[in-house]
């Protein structure tokens, strides 16, 4: 897609009542497509709707808990209904958790695969059919730098990012050629309330290290959008963690530690 071509098409954005979903939603707008926006606080959508409008988009909202595979399925049928059809599908919602692997119970890590993981797979499987019948469409998954090489004190929130990277390089293999394109998005800590209402046992700041804004990866969503890749790094320097992990991956145990945030607090 060039700059033009993003105008009047359709994108349903998860999680789009804060961070980088509320900046993806508000960029589209800005390149004046038709933004469904999807989250559980219906409050906080109608701003982000404003702000849709206000920077020449148009905007419904569309309150939705991702891990509820029904209510995935009917905001994706729901979005073609009102608006024709589906050109670009987000999988943004996420929540974590700030703990050791033995203070998260396993109703924690179900929740957390269940919003992070599944629901990106709930969104898949009811989008698909409307894009393969339009011979077009891109599917973007927000994972994180840690989908990639894991850090310590999130292992249910690393583990869902894990999955949602492998399950994007498998999708886009099997719909290459399919004129639907499929983006793996890798932030690094990015400057929202994430941190602020996530659960934290650890009894410190989770917040830590290199921290973009929200604008900065909703920009580069968008540009993924106009000219399709296989996956957007927003901090081209975590591209060193990745080589690093590969040629020594003890190494960067060590010093992922000592950047952790109970190491951070002492």
């Amino acid at each position: 897609m060039k700059g033009r071509e993003l105008a009047g098409r359709v994108v349903v954005v998860t999680g789009a009542s804060s961070g980088i979903g509320a900046a993806t939603a508000v960029e589209c707008g800005h390149a004046r497509m038709r933004v469904v926006l999807a989250a559980r606080r219906t409050a906080r959508l109608g701003a982000v709707a404003d702000g849709v409008k206000a920077a020449g988009g148009e905007a419904r909202v569309v309150p939705t808990d991702v891990a509820d595979e029904a209510a995935v399925r009917a905001l994706i049928d729901g979005t073609v209904a009102a608006w024709g059809r589906l050109d670009v599908l987000v999988n943004n919602a996420g929540i974590g958790i700030l703990a050791t692997v033995d203070q998260t119970t396993p109703a924690e890590f179900e929740r957390i695969v269940r919003v992070n993981y599944l629901g990106g797979v709930y969104g898949v499987l009811a989008a698909l059919p409307h894009m393969r019948r339009q011979g077009a469409g891109h599917i973007v998954n927000v994972a994180s730098v840690v989908g990639k090489r894991a850090s310590p004190f999130r292992a249910a929130y690393v583990a869902s990012k894990f999955a949602l990277v492998g399950f994007s390089e498998a999708l886009r293999m099997e719909l290459l050629g399919s004129g639907i394109h499929v983006t793996c998005v890798c932030p690094i800590g990015t400057a929202t309330e994430f941190h602020e209402v996530e659960p934290n046992r650890l009894g410190v700041p989770g917040r830590g290290g290199p921290i973009q804004s929200a604008e900065h990866v909703a920009r580069g969503i968008v540009r993924a959008l106009r000219r399709p890749r296989p996956e957007v790094h927003p901090y081209a320097p975590a591209r060193l963690l990745f080589l690093a992990n590969v040629v020594a991956p003890g190494l960067v145990d060590r010093l992922l530690l000592r950047l952790s945030p109970r190491a951070r607090a002492r």
